[in-house]
């Protein structure tokens, strides 16, 4: 058993980013696809962030590096708990945790630009907040556990009983992979920003360290797509992960299709769904289960 879960972890540290920057370079290539132009290589991602690694060190405060190496430790750290099999409760956690630190490197860099993304970025959590807890006090009502492997080896797929919880979900991810109509805080898209957000005074290596922090932080976050459809079987799993991948997708297709609306619209937006089809959904799985 600890063999599986070293072996689970090491794959997720090696996997993840490799993975991650290939779901980026392919939001590119399809969004310049969508836009009738070329786009650039699939491999960009990786090219961009090993040029970042080489420019000179500059930052605005001597906090920064160290909010932003915090941050991306905390993201590892979380994702390594799911893929793990570990807590949910403790994944959400500290990934909040992960992200309250990126905010504070913004907000240290004495930007008002910064400031504002990450005033919006605290808005968007505040969003999409509870419906994450929803979606775990979910898994919890059917599985009978926070766990993710107790969830994994389960009989049955969740995405029927939970369907509801499943919309609630692929709703936020909008907020969390930043994309439009919700990239509140910042935007991947250069053509989209002038300023880039609570990133705006971030460069070099400290830049690239966010990058690669947002591929393992988008590959668990498909990894919750994917727990909506495992079973305990092969097929779940296939399922889960075609599904998962073409959720991101999904999402790729909605940002290039809205323009960015407001931080009022993205709250009420997100908190209607959440009681709306979230909480009915919990009240069925109460009844039910």
């Amino acid at each position: 058993m600890v063999v599986k879960i070293v072996i689970s972890v090491i794959a997720y540290l090696v996997l993840a980013p490799l993975v991650g920057g290939l779901l980026a370079g392919l939001d590119r290539k399809l969004s310049a696809k969508m836009q009738r132009r070329v786009g650039p290589p699939v491999l960009q991602p990786f090219y961009d962030v090993f040029k970042l690694f080489q420019k000179e060190k500059m930052t605005p405060t001597r906090f920064q590096d160290f909010y932003v190496m915090i941050f991306l430790i905390f993201i590892i750290v979380s994702g390594a708990i799911f893929f793990a099999g570990g807590d949910l409760l403790l994944v959400i956690f500290t990934l909040t945790l992960a992200t309250a630190f990126l905010i504070i490197a913004a907000y240290s860099s004495n930007s008002p630009y910064a400031q504002a993304g990450a005033q919006r970025e605290l808005l968007a959590m505040m969003a999409y907040e509870p419906m994450v807890l929803i979606t775990i006090i979910g898994f919890y009502m059917f599985h009978g556990s926070f766990c993710v492997k107790d969830i994994l080896a389960g009989g049955e797929m969740a995405i029927l009983p939970m369907i509801g919880i499943f919309v609630g979900w692929m709703f936020i991810l909008t907020l969390k992979f930043r994309k439009s109509p919700f990239d509140l805080s910042m935007s991947h898209h250069a053509h989209q920003e002038l300023v880039r957000g609570m990133t705006t005074e971030f460069v070099g290596s400290t830049m690239g360290l966010i990058e690669v922090a947002h591929w393992y932080e988008n590959i668990y976050l498909l990894g919750f797509v994917f727990l909506f459809f495992a079973n305990g079987s092969a097929s779940g799993w296939i399922v889960g992960i075609v599904v998962a991948v073409a959720a991101y997708f999904f999402e790729v297709l909605i940002d290039n299709c809205f323009a960015r609306m407001k931080w009022q619209f993205a709250f009420k937006a997100s908190w209607i769904v959440g009681i709306v089809v979230g909480m009915i959904n919990i009240f069925v799985l109460y009844l039910c289960f």
